[in-house]
């Protein structure tokens, strides 16, 4: 099965199996949001069981 580009440009898996993902909100106005909440979306955030299984199945 080919590697889907697009989820792959988006999630990474990491050496234990799980999937991770970037905050959402964080590419544009970023003026009117808070540092803390800029700080926050800075780190990344792990994916769902559910959908982990999916995503790991279409990046290869």
């Amino acid at each position: 099965m080919k590697t889907h580009r697009g989820a792959a440009k988006r999630f990474k898996k990491t050496a234990s199996g799980r999937v991770r993902r970037r905050c959402a909100y964080h590419g544009h106005i970023l003026t009117k949001k808070s540092a803390k909440r800029r700080r926050r979306l800075r780190s990344g955030a792990w994916v769902f069981a559910g959908e982990a299984k999916m995503i790991s199945r279409i990046i290869g």
